[in-house]
C-alpha cells in the first residue's frame, strides 16, 4: 500500500522526462509528482510505482519538461502585431510605435497582456520579463492568467503616458515593489529603457532602488550600431562601457540585446556577471544584426532567450524562437557545431530562471522547485521519429505541440485547451482595440 506522503495533487507521467538540471538528468519513461506548488518527486517508472495523485496525466509518450522562460517582452504590444512592419528601428520606434503607445491605457495594457499570456501559456512558456507602460496591469493580467512573471515600467528621460515625468515613474516602480513583494508569482523589475533614452542620472537612479530592494535591473543595450555610435559621440565611450563607468553592470543586470558588443565589452560583461536576453527573431527582422552569442557563451556570460514585443517579431513562441538561434549562428559564422540544440534548449530553460535570478524557483524539474512543467506531444508527422529529445525540441517541435502547461502547481491547459481564461473574449477585446488603433490613423 502506498504511503500518505507519497499521494500528490498532480503525477505526470508516462513520458520522456528532461530535468534541465545541471545533471541533465533524463528518464525515458518517466514521471514527475507536485504537492501544491512543488515538484515533490522526479524519476524513471519507479515514480508511477510510488505516488499516487488527485490528477494523474498521461503524458502518452511526449516529453515532460519544464515550462520556456521568455526573458525580455513587451506583452501588451500584441495589440500593435503587424502595425508597422518592415522598418528600421529608430523609425520604426519614433514614428510608430511612440505615438501609439501615447493613446494606451491601462484597459488596453491588460487586454493586450491577457492575449500575450494565452498565447505564451499555448506554447510552452511559463514565465516571462516584461518592460511596458501601466505595468501594474500587466502584472493584474499575469497573475489571472497564472503566470509566473517579472515585470517593470518602462523609465526614461521624457514624459511617460503612464506616470508623466520620470520622477513619479520611480515612485510607481517602487510602489509595485511593495504591492507584489511577497506573491508567489509576480516579481518587478527596474527596467529603464536604454542608454539613448535615459540619461546618467536616471540609469544611476534605477540601479541604486534595484540594489536597495533586491530585485533585477533591466534594459536594452547595445541593440544596434547607430545606437553605439550615438552613445560614443555623446558620452565618448560604448554602452557597456557606459554603464561600467556608472557602475550600474552588476549582477542583478539583464542586458536585452547585446547586438554591438566588442570583445572588451563582452569581458565587461563577464567580470561584472551581467546577464544578456538573446532576441534573434526581432533582431533579425529590425536588421539590428547577430549578437555574438557563441562568443558571450566562450565567455562565461549567461545568456537566455527573448521574443521582444510582437510588433517586432511578431510571435511569442519560445520554440520558434530557440530554432532560430540555433540556426542563425551557424550560418553567421559558418560552423554548424555552434549553439548546438543542449545549449539553445538551456537558453530557453534554466539559463533562463538565471537570467532573471528565480534559477532556485523554476527553469529545471528538480524536487522543491516550482511546479512549472509542460508536455510536448510527439504523436504528429513532424515530429516522427524521434532519436534525440533535444535536438528534436529545438529543430522539430513547434509551440503548437504544447499539449499541457502547469504553472505554479496550477494545470493552465490541457490537451491544447486553455483552463485558466476565456480565449475568445480575449480575442475579441484584442480586435476591439485594433479598430480604435486604426481609427486613430496608425
Amino acid at each position: 500500500m502506498k504511503q500518505e506522503e507519497n499521494h500528490g495533487d498532480i503525477l505526470i507521467q508516462n513520458g520522456t522526462v528532461l530535468c534541465m538540471d545541471p545533471a541533465q538528468s533524463k528518464f525515458e519513461t518517466g514521471a514527475v509528482a507536485v504537492k501544491g506548488k512543488l515538484i515533490s518527486a522526479v524519476g524513471g517508472p519507479e515514480i508511477s510505482d510510488k505516488w499516487t495523485a488527485d490528477r494523474v496525466i498521461d503524458a502518452k509518450g511526449g516529453i515532460i519538461m519544464p515550462g520556456l522562460i521568455n526573458t525580455h517582452t513587451h506583452a501588451a504590444m500584441t495589440c500593435f502585431r503587424g502595425l508597422a512592419d518592415d522598418l528600421p528601428l529608430m523609425r520604426w520606434l519614433h514614428d510608430h510605435i511612440f505615438p501609439a503607445e501615447a493613446a494606451l491605457t491601462p484597459e488596453r495594457v491588460y487586454s493586450g497582456s491577457l492575449l500575450a499570456c494565452a498565447e505564451m501559456i499555448l506554447s510552452g512558456t511559463t514565465c516571462f520579463c516584461d518592460m511596458y507602460l501601466f505595468e501594474d496591469s500587466v502584472a493584474e493580467a499575469a497573475k489571472f492568467a497564472g503566470m509566473r512573471a517579472v515585470v517593470g515600467e518602462v523609465l526614461y528621460d521624457f514624459p511617460s503616458p503612464n506616470y508623466g515625468p520620470v520622477e513619479k515613474g520611480f515612485r510607481y516602480t517602487e510602489e509595485m515593489i511593495r504591492k507584489w513583494r511577497n506573491d508567489s508569482l509576480i516579481s518587478v523589475a527596474v527596467e529603464p529603457h536604454s542608454p539613448y533614452l535615459c540619461a546618467p542620472e536616471l540609469l544611476q537612479t534605477a540601479s541604486h532602488l534595484a540594489r536597495k530592494y533586491g530585485v533585477p535591473l533591466v534594459i536594452h543595450l547595445s541593440e544596434t550600431e547607430s545606437e553605439v555610435a550615438q552613445i560614443k559621440e555623446k558620452y565618448g565611450c560604448r554602452p557597456v562601457e557606459h554603464l561600467a563607468n556608472l557602475e550600474v553592470l552588476g549582477q542583478n543586470l539583464l542586458a536585452c540585446h547585446c547586438v554591438a558588443v566588442n570583445e572588451h565589452e563582452i569581458a565587461l560583461l563577464r567580470e561584472s556577471s551581467t546577464k544578456v536576453s538573446h532576441n534573434p527573431e526581432s533582431n533579425m527582422k529590425l536588421a539590428s544584426g547577430i549578437a555574438p552569442v557563441p562568443r558571450l557563451l566562450a565567455a562565461g556570460v549567461c545568456v537566455g532567450l527573448g521574443t521582444d514585443g510582437c510588433s517586432s517579431n511578431n510571435n511569442l513562441d519560445l520554440f520558434s524562437e530557440m530554432d532560430t538561434a540555433a540556426k542563425l549562428h551557424k550560418v553567421s559564422t559558418l560552423d554548424p557545431t555552434l549553439t548546438d540544440a543542449s545549449t539553445v534548449l538551456r537558453m530557453g530553460t534554466l539559463e533562463g530562471a538565471k537570467a532573471l535570478g528565480l534559477e532556485k524557483i523554476c527553469g529545471s524539474l528538480e524536487v522543491g522547485k516550482g511546479a512549472d512543467i509542460i508536455i510536448v506531444g510527439m504523436d504528429k508527422p513532424h515530429l516522427i521519429p524521434m532519436y534525440h529529445p533535444e535536438s528534436h525540441l529545438v529543430y522539430a517541435v513547434r509551440g503548437s505541440d504544447v499539449q499541457t502547461s502547469v504553472i505554479d502547481g496550477q494545470v493552465l491547459m490541457e490537451n491544447r485547451q486553455l483552463l485558466c481564461m476565456d480565449l475568445e473574449r480575449i480575442m475579441e477585446d484584442v480586435r476591439e482595440i485594433a479598430k480604435k488603433i486604426r481609427s486613430d490613423g496608425h
